[in-house]
């Protein structure tokens, strides 16, 4: 196939040179006899008489010798030109190499009788731009599924320090809350300890292959399993949690990561609620949904704020150090969680009440 390309494209190449070869002597044929021969003749003779007799002589005398160069001069120029242009083509392709590479150049132009070679290198150029551009996303999705955990590392930790604290600070009488306490701990270490496995087999997947195992979960004892989790910063920031939710709520999901994105909207609700006030979270189910509704008094957010609040690494309040407020990510793992089971998150705020809103579709 190759053999025959190239076959091809050297006949085009001796039938384009024969070409011009034959319209030229074509048009050196005419100019010879109607101009030099003819219409000149006499003019040219009597100059040619005038500047040096023998020179005349010898090319009165010698005419044929004179239409010989004359042939081979008219060929020579032609050739001279046609591959002069053919060389000015392969330096100009040879520079359009070095802009396969260039993002910046948007495509390669080459003149229009190298038009296959121009539609060949920028599908070559495409290509390259479209790996590069894959490799980077990828790479830039390896990077926020390496943050993305690093943040949620944080939850289990703060419980599990929360609950040590109150252990070691205060005076527990009751050995069935210690026990409770204790246990809590344990389990949350025992996540913590999960989590820090699958931090190091996090290369093998990207954000939009985060796996999903969805079963049926009863979503009344996840948000028990939350409150408890919770407890110690809810009391450190001296707040409530009123969570009105029916006795059994059955729902096909991720438990794990529904447990992850509802755990980081209270968590956000904490961070952002003024000290002494109560979170209240609402779990209603209807015929075609489940929607949750998680409320906070806080600061109102504008407007062009909540527009960028699901945003990876964006953070509401700017002013917050990010021991306090977070890095910015975990609205932006709640919203890629809860899309990742077909529901849809949005929040509002005014009159210093914040309210984020999550609807599960059954």
């Amino acid at each position: 196939m190759k053999n025959k390309e190239f076959f091809k494209e050297t006949i085009k190449l001796v039938g384009a040179f024969t070409i011009r070869v034959i319209i030229a002597y074509v048009i050196a044929i005419l100019f010879y006899v109607v101009v030099l021969d003819g219409v000149m003749a006499q003019s040219l003779g009597n100059g040619l008489y005038n500047l040096n007799y023998d020179f005349y002589v010898w090319v009165v005398t010698n005419k044929t010798i004179i239409q010989i160069i004359y042939v081979i001069l008219v060929f020579m120029i032609v050739a001279y030109r046609f591959f002069l242009k053919r060389v000015k083509n392969e330096y100009k392709l040879y520079n359009s190499l070095n802009n396969i590479l260039n993002e910046n150049i948007e495509s390669i132009e080459l003149p229009t009788d190298m038009m296959k070679f121009s539609e060949r290198l920028n599908k070559i150029k495409y290509e390259y731009n479209t790996s590069q551009n894959n490799a980077k996303e990828a790479e830039q999705k390896k990077n926020d599924l390496m943050m993305y955990m690093a943040h949620d590392l944080k939850t289990p930790l703060t419980s599990v320090i929360g609950y040590l604290s109150l252990l070691s600070e205060a005076n527990i009488q009751d050995k069935q809350a210690e026990q409770k306490y204790l246990k809590i701990a344990y389990d949350k270490s025992l996540r913590l300890e999960e989590l820090t496995n699958q931090f190091f087999e996090i290369t093998r997947y990207n954000l939009n292959d985060m796996p999903i195992n969805k079963i049926n979960i009863d979503l009344s004892i996840l948000f028990d399993q939350l409150i408890d989790e919770f407890y110690p910063m809810l009391e450190e920031r001296k707040l409530k949690l009123e969570v009105n939710k029916p006795n059994t709520l059955i729902y096909k999901a991720d438990g794990d990561k529904l447990a992850r994105a509802f755990g980081n909207l209270l968590k956000n609700a904490i961070s952002y609620s003024y000290e002494n006030t109560i979170i209240t979270v609402d779990v209603i189910e209807t015929e075609k949904n489940i929607e949750i509704i998680f409320k906070n008094k806080g600061v109102t957010i504008p407007e062009y704020k909540l527009d960028k609040i699901f945003e990876q690494f964006y953070r509401a309040d700017e002013s917050r150090g990010t021991n306090n407020g977070g890095a910015g990510l975990g609205l932006a793992i709640t919203k890629d969680i809860i899309e990742l089971h077909n529901g849809t998150i949005e929040a509002k705020s005014e009159d210093e009440v914040i309210e984020f809103i999550v609807k599960l579709m059954k």
